[in-house]
């Protein structure tokens, strides 16, 4: 778009996977909401918009490195978690905003944000009108097999178990036509040859633990596909980070989670009657399913073990250490909805 009669102007990117979007489609929404937003006066003159596609080798971190220099204060991720996570870590602790335009699998912090991950135009009307908020990020450095030490940012959650192998083995295929369908699949292939993992964890360098579980989760927040609330009080902007251990010792164990998270924590929690119900009930799940909270959570596993972060393989670890940083990122939420 460009300017008009030598008027400033605001630079804003587009970083986006050609996988995972309709890019005609998306290209024609963020040109029309731009327009929209520069006529309304939402924007300081004209919107200059950048195009940057992200390859196999640059998944959105060079890209948004690339749009900050040339000087954009707003960065829109269209591509799936994978994009959105990779322009967030190079956005942390900038005074730049993310906005998404959901194209994935999962779009996890799409959903908990509130932005609608089937209507390009809204996404991108959110993107140029929404609520800019801080929110936190967490952060993962891992201690791999090899001895090597890396670290990552996520903005919804890290595993380790069972989560993690059936990320590994999802069928990209169906990942393609089916959406997050395809971890239901992979679920169905990786329980039964699951086995509990040991795991030595602390909260807040406090007291060791140790625990045999099929999945520890780590979240930043705590809504997932298929109408589930994993940790239906995590809020994105708490500086906590919400722990689930989940520890089923049968399939009937892990149906009384599967209830607890899709119909307890998202319908029953919500009147004073469903409440009541769940204390009477919550006894016997909690032997399955806990929860911790803390600023920083630090896990060892005996053996090398695969683990996830936002919906991602990340390979195998011996260790991994979480922390937030607090409202480390600032992003573009529904002007009348909340946080999570």
């Amino acid at each position: 778009m460009n300017g008009r009669g030598g008027q400033d102007h605001e630079v804003v990117a587009v970083v986006y996977n050609p996988v995972r979007v309709d890019v005609p489609r998306v290209r024609a929404a963020v040109e029309a909401a731009a327009l929209a937003a520069a006529e309304e006066g939402r924007t300081t003159g004209d919107v200059e918009l950048l195009w940057l596609e992200t390859t196999p080798q640059e998944g959105g971190q060079a890209q948004t490195r690339e749009a900050l220099a040339r000087g954009a204060r707003l960065v829109l991720a269209a591509g799936g978690d994978g994009t959105v996570r990779a322009v967030a870590e190079a956005l942390r602790d900038r005074e730049a905003t993310l906005a998404i335009i959901p194209g994935g699998t999962g779009n996890l912090l799409a959903r908990n944000l509130g932005i609608p991950f089937a209507n390009v135009e809204n996404a991108c009307a959110i993107a140029f009108g929404g609520q800019t908020r801080r929110m936190d990020i967490g952060i993962a450095t891992a201690r791999r097999p090899d001895g090597s030490v890396t670290e990552h940012a996520f903005l919804v959650m890290a595993g380790v178990g069972i989560d993690a192998a059936m990320i590994a083995s999802a069928r990209p295929e169906l990942k393609r036509r089916f959406g997050w369908l395809a971890y239901v699949d992979a679920a169905f292939r990786a329980l039964p040859r699951s086995t509990k993992v040991h795991i030595r964890y602390r909260l807040d360098h406090g007291h060791e633990r140790s625990a045999h579980v099929s999945t520890i989760l780590v979240a930043n927040c705590g809504t997932l596909p298929g109408n589930m609330e994993l940790i239906p009080d995590g809020a994105i902007d708490d500086g906590l980070l919400d722990v689930a251990i989940l520890q089923p010792a049968t399939v009937f164990g892990w149906l009384a989670i599967w209830r607890k998270v899709t119909w307890e924590n998202r319908v029953l929690r919500r009147s004073s009657v469903g409440r009541r119900i769940i204390r009477f009930t919550d006894r016997a799940i909690r032997t399955r399913l806990s929860y911790l909270r803390g600023a920083s959570v630090q896990l060892t596993v005996e053996e090398p073990e695969p683990f996830e972060l936002d919906g991602d393989a990340f390979g195998d670890l011996l260790g991994l250490d979480l922390r937030v940083d607090e409202l480390g990122l600032r992003v573009k939420a529904p002007a009348s909805g909340s946080v999570r």
